[in-house]
Parts: C-alpha cells; structure tokens; sequence
C-alpha cells in the first residue's frame, strides 16, 4: 500500500494541472510502525490546517482509512473538500470500536476513492453514500517494464540458487503475506492433486500462516513440487515473475479480511505472466477474462485445475501472454489511472463549491 501511494504521489506531481504538497511517512520495522503512525496522525492533526491555508490547497487527499480518520476531527478546522482512498482492509478491519467509527469518518469526507468495486460496496454497508465514492485501480509505473529479467535467465537462475527443479517443468507461482485469504493451503490440498506431474509451485512472501501452508505442503505426496520461498528482495521477486508460466491467486473468503485489489497481478502481468485467480472481492476488477488471465469460480477446486491444466497444455500461453502486458500497459499505467484520480477531485471540488 506504502509503494501504491509513492507511486501515485510522483505520478500527480507530474500532471501540469496539479501542484502537490505531501505529508508522508516511512514506517520501518515492525515494532516501530504503531508508535511511528500514532506520531504522525498527531504531527498531522494539529499542522493540517495550517498548512491547507499556507499552500492554499484546492483539496485534501488522504492515502487510506487510517489517515482519513482525522477528517473526524478536522472538518470543522478545514475549508476545503477531503477525500480519502481505500484499499479493503482499511475498511473491513474486524475491531469492534474501528466499525463503530468508519461510518462516522465517510460523514465527514466529501469523496471516497476505492480501489475495486468490491472495496467501495463495503464502503456502501458501512454508511457511505454511493454518490460520494467511486472505484479507481492501482496502477503500475511504466519504468519497471522493463526491469523483468530475460525468462530462460530467470528460471536458471531460480533453480540454481533455490534448488527448484524447472528443466522441463511448469510453473506456478504465488506471491504474497501468507495469510488465510490467499488461499495457499487450499490450493496445494485442493487443487494441486489433481494437477499433472509437470508442475511445479512456488510461493514468495512469508506472514503468520507460513508454517500451516509448510506443514500442508510436507503432507503431500508431491512436496518435492512445491517450495516456500519466503521473503525476499525484489531481484529475487522479479526472477520469479518472469520465470512463471501462470501466476495463481487463489483467494478464498475470510470475514473481515478481503482483497481490496491485488497489486502482485498486475506485477506478474507486467512480466508477460498471465493469472488464473478466484473470482473474488477485489480481484474481479483486474483480471479480465482472456485479456490478462481467467477468473474461476471461488473454492472450485476442479475448476481451477482444469482451467490451469489447460492453460499450460492447450499451446496459446504465448500469445495469452503477449496480451497480458498490452493489456495491463493500457488500463493500468499510472499515467492513466492518475488522469482519472485528477478528473474525479475536480468534481468533487466543484460540488463542494455549489454546498
């Protein structure tokens, strides 16, 4: 969420039309993040409204939920519209007294940017007017097109220095916390048995889950076919990528805990390595089918498989991935996207005027 807003930021400050003035924050370390945030939201809260009066700023931009629950108490303190972007868990975090507030926060903001349609329907059930919000993408910085390194290359480099067996082999890959909602167990006690010997999947990203998806992986009779790889650097990431045959996200419903959008899709697409995602939350408004990727239906184990062995078997993965990066590259670079971001707050300056 940190690297999307950076990236948002630069983009913004590109357009002629645009003058931003940031206020940011680099939280490092996992111990540090909460006292770091709670520093910052005070540090914000008594300088806004000075500051929006020093820059003589049209609008108010807040990055997420978290910081957008300042225009609680700022509403009365600032003259100009506030809005706020979300991303999903920002907005379905399960604590009781957070629920309480999030409604109380959407009275106060004049205009709610989501990141998917199923972010800002959560948004609707939680009180916000469906007047008041839309849904934006992510998007991706056109640069690191080409920062994805040659596939053979890649796939030499993954099986020499993580022992991952590629040499006539296919691959999936994963990437992301490892957290219930990504499915990860699912997919290797669900849908990998029913996969042909060939294929190979390997998952990037480490979280609190890590330890059940191993011990799932270690009760398989094909363990021999599927690796951990924990965190690692973006090199590393980028190898994986564009090594993959398909990327896989095979996300299942948590409550409280959704998909707000899905950035590593579009990284693998930016890597010529089309998807086959569960048709899920967020998700559904970056995979188009037979565009970047296929949707399949949630928890259907058969049809995921069937949808990936064909995929890999049927001899159009090349052209499907050809198509992949022309997609993504058009409705999803951040050029475009922030056009859309710049042509919304317009609006929602010009209504504030008329209230």
């Amino acid at each position: 969420m940190q690297r999307v807003s950076q990236q948002l930021i630069r983009e913004l400050e590109q357009k002629e039309a645009v003058t931003v003035f940031k206020e940011t924050i680099n939280a490092a370390g996992k111990g540090k993040i909460a006292v770091q945030t709670a520093f910052f939201l005070y540090k914000t809260l008594m300088e806004l409204p000075y500051k929006v009066r020093e820059t003589s700023a049209d609008v108010v931009l807040f990055s997420s939920m978290v910081t957008a629950s300042l225009a609680y108490l700022l509403r009365s303190k600032i003259e100009v519209p506030m809005v706020t972007i979300n991303h999903g868990r920002d907005v379905t975090l399960p604590v009781g007294i957070y629920q309480w507030f999030i409604p109380k926060v959407f009275e106060r903001l004049d205009g709610v940017i989501s990141v998917s349609q199923a972010t800002r329907q959560e948004c609707i059930k939680r009180g916000m007017s469906p007047e008041k919000g839309v849904a934006l993408p992510n998007g991706f910085d056109l640069n690191r097109l080409d920062q994805f390194p040659d596939k053979q290359k890649s796939r030499e480099r993954l099986q020499k220095n993580f022992h991952i067996p590629l040499s006539h082999k296919l691959m999936l890959l994963t990437v992301g916390r490892k957290v219930k909602r990504k499915g990860h167990e699912w997919f290797i006690r669900e849908v990998m048995p029913q996969l042909s010997e060939q294929v190979v999947y390997v998952t990037v990203g480490d979280g609190p889950e890590y330890e059940s998806i191993l011990e799932a992986s270690l009760d398989t009779p094909f363990s021999n076919r599927i690796f951990l790889l924990g965190r690692q650097p973006d090199e590393v990431l980028r190898q994986a990528y564009a090594a993959a045959d398909l990327f896989v996200m095979p996300n299942v419903p948590v409550e409280g805990d959704m998909e707000g959008f899905g950035i590593v899709l579009l990284e693998a697409n930016m890597a010529r390595t089309p998807a086959v995602a569960a048709d899920l939350e967020g998700i559904k408004d970056v995979i188009a089918q037979g565009k970047n990727g296929y949707r399949v239906p949630t928890l259907n184990a058969a049809q995921f498989a069937e949808t990936v062995q064909e995929l890999l078997n049927n001899g159009g993965l090349k052209e499907l991935s050809n198509r992949t990066r022309n997609y993504v590259k058009k409705q999803f670079n951040w050029n475009y996207v922030a056009g859309q971001y710049v042509e919304y707050l317009k609006t929602v300056m010009n209504h504030y005027k008329l209230t």
